[in-house]
C-alpha cells in the first residue's frame, strides 16, 4: 500500500458536534446554551418531578410520564467548599482553586447537586442562584455542554 501525499487530510472548518455530559441531563439545543436547562420528568398520574429524562416514572412506577425542562434558577438550600484537589480525573482550572459545590433548591419541587460558580466567601445559604450551560473540550477534543450554578446578578429579572 502507498500514500500518496497530496490526500493529507486537512482541519475541517465544520464546528464539532456538542455532547451533553451525561445523556438525559440537560434539555434544548447544545448548540444554543441560551436555551439550554436541565432536563426532568413529570409524571402525569402522580405529579411527581424527577430529575433527568425518564420513561417510567421513580415514584409510581407509571409510563405516563413526560419530560420538560427545568426551572433556570433556585436557591442555595446547602453548600460545601472543596478545598483540596479531587482525585482521578479532574477536568477542573490548573492551577486548582477551591469552589463552592452546593445543593441546589428548584422551583420544581427537586434539589440538585451542583458547581456553584462565585468567590466561595460569598456562598451562603439562600443565595437566589441561575442556571449557566458551559462548554469545555475533553481530552479527545470534543466540546462537551457542562453546567454549573452563579448567584443573580443585583437587579436582574427572576
Amino acid at each position: 500500500m502507498t500514500h500518496d501525499s497530496s490526500t493529507k487530510r486537512t482541519a475541517s472548518p465544520e464546528r464539532v458536534a456538542r455532547v451533553a455530559i451525561r445523556a438525559g441531563l440537560l434539555a434544548g439545543s447544545l448548540d444554543d446554551l441560551s436555551s439550554v436547562r436541565l432536563a426532568g420528568c413529570r409524571c402525569d398520574d402522580c405529579g411527581e418531578t424527577s430529575f433527568g429524562e425518564r420513561t417510567i416514572c421513580p415514584n409510581c412506577g407509571r409510563e405516563s410520564v413526560r419530560n420538560i425542562a427545568l426551572a433556570d434558577h433556585g436557591t442555595l438550600w446547602t453548600y460545601t467548599v472543596v478545598r483540596h484537589r479531587p482525585p482521578g480525573d479532574y477536568r477542573g482550572p490548573d492551577p486548582f482553586a477551591p469552589f463552592g459545590l452546593g445543593l441546589v433548591e428548584m422551583p420544581d419541587g427537586l434539589r440538585v447537586m451542583s458547581p456553584i460558580d462565585c468567590p466561595v466567601d460569598q456562598l451562603q445559604v439562600g443565595l437566589a442562584l441561575t442556571f449557566r450551560a458551559r462548554v469545555r473540550q475533553d481530552k479527545d477534543g470534543r466540546e462537551v455542554v457542562t453546567f454549573s450554578f452563579e448567584p443573580v446578578e443585583t437587579g436582574a429579572a427572576s
